[in-house]
Protein backbone atom coordinates (compact mmCIF):
# COMPACT_ATOMS: atom_id res chain seq x y z
CA UNK A 1 0.00 0.00 0.00
CA UNK A 2 1.26 3.45 -0.91
CA UNK A 3 1.42 5.47 2.31
CA UNK A 4 4.87 7.03 2.70
CA UNK A 5 6.40 9.04 -0.16
CA UNK A 6 9.93 10.43 0.04
CA UNK A 7 11.42 12.83 -2.49
CA UNK A 8 15.22 13.04 -2.74
CA UNK A 9 16.47 16.49 -3.71
CA UNK A 10 19.90 17.81 -4.66
CA UNK A 11 20.78 21.15 -6.17
CA UNK A 12 20.12 22.39 -8.72
CA UNK A 13 16.54 21.29 -8.03
CA UNK A 14 14.02 21.48 -10.90
CA UNK A 15 11.17 23.30 -9.14
CA UNK A 16 8.36 22.29 -11.47
CA UNK A 17 9.22 18.60 -11.25
CA UNK A 18 9.42 18.88 -7.47
CA UNK A 19 6.10 20.73 -7.45
CA UNK A 20 4.48 17.90 -9.42
CA UNK A 21 5.40 15.43 -6.69
CA UNK A 22 4.26 17.87 -3.99
CA UNK A 23 0.95 18.46 -5.77
CA UNK A 24 0.08 14.77 -6.15
CA UNK A 25 1.41 13.41 -2.85
CA UNK A 26 2.03 16.40 -0.57
CA UNK A 27 -1.40 18.03 -0.37
CA UNK A 28 -4.04 16.82 2.07
CA UNK A 29 -7.00 15.77 -0.07
CA UNK A 30 -8.77 13.63 2.52
CA UNK A 31 -11.90 15.79 2.15
CA UNK A 32 -12.04 14.53 -1.44
CA UNK A 33 -11.75 10.90 -0.39
CA UNK A 34 -8.01 10.62 -1.08
CA UNK A 35 -6.03 8.73 1.58
CA UNK A 36 -3.35 10.86 3.28
CA UNK A 37 0.33 10.41 2.40
CA UNK A 38 3.24 10.76 4.78
CA UNK A 39 5.16 13.08 2.47
CA UNK A 40 8.84 13.81 3.04
CA UNK A 41 11.26 15.98 1.08
CA UNK A 42 14.70 14.62 1.92
CA UNK A 43 18.20 16.05 1.50
CA UNK A 44 21.69 15.39 2.83
CA UNK A 45 21.43 18.55 4.95
CA UNK A 46 17.80 19.55 5.60
CA UNK A 47 18.92 22.81 7.21
CA UNK A 48 20.63 24.08 4.07
CA UNK A 49 18.90 26.14 1.39
CA UNK A 50 19.21 24.33 -1.95
CA UNK A 51 19.47 26.29 -5.17
CA UNK A 52 16.98 25.59 -7.97
CA UNK A 53 17.21 25.98 -11.72
CA UNK A 54 15.13 29.15 -11.52
CA UNK A 55 17.23 30.91 -8.88
CA UNK A 56 14.94 30.54 -5.88
CA UNK A 57 15.86 28.30 -2.95
CA UNK A 58 14.12 25.41 -1.19
CA UNK A 59 14.70 23.70 2.14
CA UNK A 60 14.04 19.99 2.65
CA UNK A 61 11.86 18.80 5.53
CA UNK A 62 13.78 15.61 6.33
CA UNK A 63 17.28 14.09 6.18
CA UNK A 64 18.06 11.38 3.64
CA UNK A 65 17.63 8.64 6.24
CA UNK A 66 13.91 9.43 6.40
CA UNK A 67 13.56 7.85 2.95
CA UNK A 68 14.72 4.41 4.07
CA UNK A 69 11.24 3.17 5.02
CA UNK A 70 9.28 4.95 2.26
CA UNK A 71 6.90 3.00 0.05
CA UNK A 72 7.86 5.26 -2.85
CA UNK A 73 11.07 7.22 -3.41
CA UNK A 74 10.81 9.88 -6.12
CA UNK A 75 13.53 11.87 -7.86
CA UNK A 76 12.59 15.19 -9.51
CA UNK A 77 14.63 16.52 -12.41
CA UNK A 78 17.94 18.25 -11.85
CA UNK A 79 21.37 18.16 -13.38
CA UNK A 80 22.19 15.20 -15.60
CA UNK A 81 25.73 15.41 -14.20
CA UNK A 82 24.87 15.20 -10.52
CA UNK A 83 26.15 15.44 -7.91
CA UNK A 84 24.89 11.92 -7.23
CA UNK A 85 25.38 11.38 -3.52
CA UNK A 86 26.57 7.82 -2.77
CA UNK A 87 24.29 7.63 0.28
CA UNK A 88 21.28 8.62 -1.86
CA UNK A 89 22.12 5.99 -4.49
CA UNK A 90 22.40 3.38 -1.75
CA UNK A 91 18.96 4.33 -0.43
CA UNK A 92 17.50 3.92 -3.94
CA UNK A 93 19.06 0.48 -4.35
CA UNK A 94 17.91 -0.61 -0.91
CA UNK A 95 14.37 0.57 -1.71
CA UNK A 96 14.13 -1.74 -4.70
CA UNK A 97 15.71 -4.62 -2.75
CA UNK A 98 13.09 -4.32 0.01
CA UNK A 99 10.18 -4.16 -2.44
CA UNK A 100 9.49 -0.41 -2.50
CA UNK A 101 9.04 1.55 -5.72
CA UNK A 102 11.16 4.31 -7.22
CA UNK A 103 9.99 7.03 -9.58
CA UNK A 104 11.93 9.59 -11.62
CA UNK A 105 10.67 12.71 -13.35
CA UNK A 106 12.52 14.04 -16.41
CA UNK A 107 16.30 14.00 -15.84
CA UNK A 108 15.81 12.30 -12.48
CA UNK A 109 16.31 9.10 -14.49
CA UNK A 110 20.06 9.75 -14.37
CA UNK A 111 19.96 9.18 -10.59
CA UNK A 112 18.40 5.78 -11.16
CA UNK A 113 21.00 5.03 -13.83
CA UNK A 114 23.83 5.94 -11.47
CA UNK A 115 22.30 3.64 -8.86
CA UNK A 116 22.37 0.79 -11.42
CA UNK A 117 18.59 0.48 -11.39
CA UNK A 118 18.17 1.00 -15.14
CA UNK A 119 20.49 -1.84 -16.18
CA UNK A 120 18.50 -4.37 -18.19
CA UNK A 121 15.33 -2.33 -17.77
CA UNK A 122 13.17 -0.30 -20.11
CA UNK A 123 13.09 3.35 -19.10
CA UNK A 124 12.32 6.86 -20.31
CA UNK A 125 13.25 10.47 -19.81
CA UNK A 126 12.71 13.79 -21.56
CA UNK A 127 13.30 13.35 -25.30
CA UNK A 128 16.18 15.83 -25.19
CA UNK A 129 18.07 13.59 -22.75
CA UNK A 130 17.15 10.18 -24.19
CA UNK A 131 20.25 9.77 -26.33
CA UNK A 132 22.54 10.87 -23.51
CA UNK A 133 20.82 8.51 -21.08
CA UNK A 134 21.42 5.62 -23.47
CA UNK A 135 25.07 6.58 -23.92
CA UNK A 136 25.66 6.99 -20.20
CA UNK A 137 23.94 3.73 -19.29
CA UNK A 138 24.29 1.37 -22.28
CA UNK A 139 22.62 -1.53 -20.48
CA UNK A 140 19.39 0.48 -20.15
CA UNK A 141 16.72 0.16 -22.85
CA UNK A 142 15.71 3.77 -23.39
CA UNK A 143 12.32 4.54 -24.94
CA UNK A 144 12.57 8.05 -26.39
CA UNK A 145 8.83 8.29 -27.07
CA UNK A 146 7.01 7.02 -23.98
CA UNK A 147 5.50 9.55 -21.59
CA UNK A 148 6.35 7.12 -18.80
CA UNK A 149 7.78 3.60 -18.59
CA UNK A 150 7.20 1.01 -15.88
CA UNK A 151 9.62 -1.90 -15.53
CA UNK A 152 9.14 -3.78 -12.28
CA UNK A 153 9.51 -1.42 -9.30
CA UNK A 154 11.11 1.31 -11.45
CA UNK A 155 8.89 3.98 -13.01
CA UNK A 156 10.53 6.64 -15.19
CA UNK A 157 8.77 9.56 -16.84
CA UNK A 158 9.49 12.13 -19.50
CA UNK A 159 9.77 15.87 -18.94
CA UNK A 160 7.72 18.20 -16.75
CA UNK A 161 4.00 17.40 -17.06
CA UNK A 162 4.75 13.75 -17.91
CA UNK A 163 5.58 13.41 -14.24
CA UNK A 164 1.92 14.07 -13.48
CA UNK A 165 0.93 11.22 -15.79
CA UNK A 166 3.37 8.86 -14.08
CA UNK A 167 2.25 9.85 -10.59
CA UNK A 168 -1.44 9.41 -11.42
CA UNK A 169 -0.70 6.05 -13.05
CA UNK A 170 1.10 4.91 -9.89
CA UNK A 171 -1.74 6.13 -7.67
CA UNK A 172 -4.25 4.28 -9.83
CA UNK A 173 -2.22 1.08 -9.51
CA UNK A 174 -1.71 1.35 -5.77
CA UNK A 175 -4.96 2.95 -4.60
CA UNK A 176 -7.36 2.49 -7.51
CA UNK A 177 -8.53 4.56 -10.46
CA UNK A 178 -11.17 6.35 -8.41
CA UNK A 179 -8.52 7.91 -6.16
CA UNK A 180 -6.38 8.84 -9.17
CA UNK A 181 -9.39 10.44 -10.85
CA UNK A 182 -10.18 12.46 -7.73
CA UNK A 183 -6.64 13.86 -7.64
CA UNK A 184 -6.74 14.57 -11.39
CA UNK A 185 -10.01 16.48 -11.07
CA UNK A 186 -8.61 18.66 -8.30
CA UNK A 187 -5.52 19.35 -10.42
CA UNK A 188 -7.71 19.96 -13.50
CA UNK A 189 -5.68 17.53 -15.61
CA UNK A 190 -6.68 14.40 -17.55
CA UNK A 191 -6.11 11.19 -15.57
CA UNK A 192 -4.52 9.72 -18.68
CA UNK A 193 -3.02 11.16 -21.86
CA UNK A 194 -2.79 9.24 -25.11
CA UNK A 195 0.23 9.16 -27.36
CA UNK A 196 3.89 9.63 -26.68
CA UNK A 197 6.52 12.35 -26.59
CA UNK A 198 6.88 12.56 -30.35
CA UNK A 199 3.67 14.57 -30.56
CA UNK A 200 5.50 17.31 -28.63
CA UNK A 201 8.77 17.18 -30.59
CA UNK A 202 9.19 19.61 -33.43
CA UNK A 203 10.62 17.87 -36.51
CA UNK A 204 12.01 20.49 -38.85
CA UNK A 205 13.67 19.66 -42.14
CA UNK A 206 17.39 19.21 -41.39
CA UNK A 207 19.42 22.28 -42.29
CA UNK A 208 21.61 21.55 -45.29
CA UNK A 209 21.63 17.77 -44.82
CA UNK A 210 23.62 17.14 -47.99
CA UNK A 211 25.51 18.78 -50.78
CA UNK A 212 24.53 16.86 -53.89
CA UNK A 213 20.89 16.21 -52.92
CA UNK A 214 19.90 19.55 -51.40
CA UNK A 215 18.09 20.75 -54.53
CA UNK A 216 16.10 17.52 -54.70
CA UNK A 217 15.16 17.73 -51.02
CA UNK A 218 14.08 21.33 -51.37
CA UNK A 219 11.96 20.45 -54.40
CA UNK A 220 10.43 17.46 -52.61
CA UNK A 221 9.47 19.63 -49.65
CA UNK A 222 7.44 21.83 -52.03
CA UNK A 223 5.78 18.88 -53.80
CA UNK A 224 4.78 16.55 -50.96
CA UNK A 225 1.29 16.15 -52.42
CA UNK A 226 2.63 14.44 -55.55
CA UNK A 227 3.62 10.82 -56.12
CA UNK A 228 7.34 10.08 -56.02
CA UNK A 229 9.53 7.06 -56.62
CA UNK A 230 13.23 6.31 -56.42
CA UNK A 231 13.51 6.20 -60.24
CA UNK A 232 11.83 9.60 -60.64
CA UNK A 233 13.91 11.18 -57.88
CA UNK A 234 17.11 9.66 -59.22
CA UNK A 235 16.32 11.10 -62.64
CA UNK A 236 15.77 14.56 -61.08
CA UNK A 237 19.15 14.24 -59.34
CA UNK A 238 20.80 13.08 -62.58
CA UNK A 239 21.96 9.87 -60.93
CA UNK A 240 21.44 6.19 -61.41
CA UNK A 241 18.93 4.61 -59.03
CA UNK A 242 21.66 2.72 -57.20
CA UNK A 243 23.84 5.80 -56.81
CA UNK A 244 20.88 7.90 -55.67
CA UNK A 245 19.79 5.39 -53.03
CA UNK A 246 23.35 5.00 -51.74
CA UNK A 247 24.01 8.75 -51.70
CA UNK A 248 20.66 9.42 -49.99
CA UNK A 249 21.47 7.01 -47.19
CA UNK A 250 24.95 8.44 -46.73
CA UNK A 251 23.99 12.10 -46.78
CA UNK A 252 20.49 12.15 -45.28
CA UNK A 253 20.79 9.17 -42.95
CA UNK A 254 17.65 7.31 -43.97
CA UNK A 255 15.81 5.98 -47.03
CA UNK A 256 13.93 8.23 -49.46
CA UNK A 257 10.63 6.62 -48.46
CA UNK A 258 11.17 7.16 -44.72
CA UNK A 259 12.33 10.74 -45.23
CA UNK A 260 9.37 11.54 -47.45
CA UNK A 261 6.89 9.99 -45.01
CA UNK A 262 8.40 11.97 -42.13
CA UNK A 263 8.06 15.24 -44.06
CA UNK A 264 4.46 14.42 -44.97
CA UNK A 265 3.64 13.76 -41.31
CA UNK A 266 5.34 17.03 -40.41
CA UNK A 267 3.18 18.89 -42.93
CA UNK A 268 0.07 17.13 -41.68
CA UNK A 269 0.86 18.23 -38.14
CA UNK A 270 1.18 21.81 -39.33
CA UNK A 271 -2.15 21.71 -41.16
CA UNK A 272 -3.90 20.09 -38.20
CA UNK A 273 -2.58 22.81 -35.91
CA UNK A 274 -3.28 25.80 -38.13
CA UNK A 275 -6.23 25.03 -40.44
CA UNK A 276 -9.77 23.69 -40.32
CA UNK A 277 -9.26 21.28 -43.22
CA UNK A 278 -10.74 17.83 -42.67
CA UNK A 279 -8.47 14.80 -42.45
CA UNK A 280 -9.23 13.67 -46.00
CA UNK A 281 -8.18 17.06 -47.44
CA UNK A 282 -5.05 17.09 -45.31
CA UNK A 283 -4.17 13.58 -46.45
CA UNK A 284 -4.31 14.62 -50.10
CA UNK A 285 -2.45 17.88 -49.43
CA UNK A 286 0.39 15.89 -47.86
CA UNK A 287 0.61 13.15 -50.45
CA UNK A 288 -1.23 10.34 -48.64
CA UNK A 289 -3.66 8.45 -50.84
CA UNK A 290 -6.50 8.43 -48.31
CA UNK A 291 -7.34 9.64 -44.83
CA UNK A 292 -6.97 6.05 -43.64
CA UNK A 293 -3.36 5.95 -44.85
CA UNK A 294 -2.64 9.23 -43.06
CA UNK A 295 -4.22 7.97 -39.86
CA UNK A 296 -2.15 4.79 -40.01
CA UNK A 297 1.15 6.64 -40.44
CA UNK A 298 0.18 9.30 -37.89
CA UNK A 299 -0.77 6.74 -35.26
CA UNK A 300 2.42 4.78 -35.85
CA UNK A 301 4.67 7.84 -35.64
CA UNK A 302 3.00 9.90 -32.89
CA UNK A 303 0.91 7.39 -30.98
CA UNK A 304 -2.44 9.10 -31.45
CA UNK A 305 -4.88 9.81 -34.31
CA UNK A 306 -4.91 13.11 -36.25
CA UNK A 307 -8.12 14.53 -34.74
CA UNK A 308 -6.94 13.91 -31.19
CA UNK A 309 -3.68 15.66 -32.10
CA UNK A 310 -5.70 18.60 -33.42
CA UNK A 311 -7.72 18.86 -30.21
CA UNK A 312 -4.48 19.09 -28.24
CA UNK A 313 -2.46 21.45 -30.42
CA UNK A 314 -4.78 23.41 -32.70
CA UNK A 315 -4.80 27.18 -32.31
CA UNK A 316 -7.56 29.60 -33.18
CA UNK A 317 -6.55 29.50 -36.83
CA UNK A 318 -7.61 25.87 -37.05
CA UNK A 319 -11.26 26.87 -36.74
CA UNK A 320 -11.39 28.38 -40.21
CA UNK A 321 -10.50 26.42 -43.35
CA UNK A 322 -7.38 27.32 -45.25
CA UNK A 323 -7.65 28.41 -48.88
CA UNK A 324 -7.32 25.68 -51.48
CA UNK A 325 -3.89 24.05 -51.51
CA UNK A 326 -1.76 23.29 -54.48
Amino acid sequence: MLRTVAVLVEEPVAPFELAVLCEVFGIDRTEDGVPPFDFRVCAVDPTRVLATKTGMGIVATHPLEAARDADLIAIPGGSVNGPFRPEALEILRDAVDRGARVLSVCSGAFWLGEAGLLDGRECGTHWRYAELLGQRFPQARVDDNAIYVEDGPVLTSAGTAAGIDACLYLVAQELGTDVANRIARRMVVPPHRAGGQRQYVETPVPAEPSDSLQDVLDWLSEHLDEEHSVPSLAARANMSERTFARRFGQEVGTTPHKWLTAQRIRRARHLLETTGLDVEAIAHACGFATAAVLRSHFQKELGLPPLQYRKTFAGAGARSPEPALR
